[in-house]
């Protein structure tokens, strides 16, 4: 459904992302990991519209959105969680995952509410509770929550896991998995061995640039996945 090509983006001249590309499918969790700064997040950013894109190409289902602006790719069925500040604090709950479907009717969004909240059951009890009450990992919750309030056909997360327990991670890894059936999940993370357990494919970030791009398993077992890891290898 996703595929994005020779992409090439940054901030103003900055330049951070250089040739990046990936393709996303329904059913599957294509990953791209890396080391700090290595351009993960701004290759999200860039995909959704959210920095500058330079050249390159982006496609959602054979359209080129390339320069669509990030709400209209939302329109389309393209969701974004980024990792922090990803929350209205002041807001509940419920008004925090309303926004993310705000085109929807009362009770077109009361319905997706009830089947979002049997998958992430902790909130059943907390609509109505201000989201600054909540733990990391319900916050967490609800910012995918107000994702999938609108049936994306792609779900992009940024580090997920940021800030969270080692057992809170797994478990909200393990979810995130469950959700692929019926959708695309383009995830950055930070847990690189936790993250290609779940994964389908995967891409191997290092200054910016590619230098690995195959199925996740053969990613995980590469010899030389550790020093892709920590920048030392730049050539795919």
């Amino acid at each position: 459904m996703l595929k994005v090509e020779e992409l090439r983006a940054g901030y103003g001249k900055v330049e951070i992302v250089h040739s990046f590309h990936v393709e996303v499918e329904k059913g599957e969790i294509v990953s791209i990991i890396g080391a700090n700064g290595s351009g993960k997040s701004t290759a999200m950013k860039a995909i959704f519209g959210l920095v500058d894109v330079y050249t390159g190409r982006i496609n959602f289902n054979g359209r080129d959105i390339t320069k669509l602006p990030p709400f209209n790719k939302k329109k389309i069925g393209i969701s974004y969680v980024p990792q922090i500040n990803n929350v209205f604090p002041n807001l509940t709950v419920r008004e925090n995952i309303r926004l993310g479907a705000l085109e929807l009717e009362k009770r077109d969004f009361e319905n997706r509410l009830e089947e979002v909240i049997k998958f992430f059951s902790e909130l059943s009890d907390k609509l109505d509770r201000r989201t600054f009450e909540l733990s990391g990992g319900e916050r967490q919750m609800v910012a995918i929550s107000r994702a999938l309030i609108t049936t994306p056909s792609i779900l992009m997360l940024d580090e997920p896991t940021a800030q969270l327990s080692p057992k809170l991670a797994k478990s909200l890894l393990s979810r995130i998995s469950s959700l692929k059936k019926d959708i695309g999940i383009l995830l950055v993370e930070q847990n690189a061995k936790s993250a290609l357990e779940i994964s389908d494919k995967a891409v191997v970030m290092a200054s910016g640039r590619v230098v690995l791009s195959s199925k996740a398993s053969e990613v995980l077992n590469h010899p030389d996945l550790g020093k892709m890891l920590l920048g030392i290898i730049k050539k795919e």
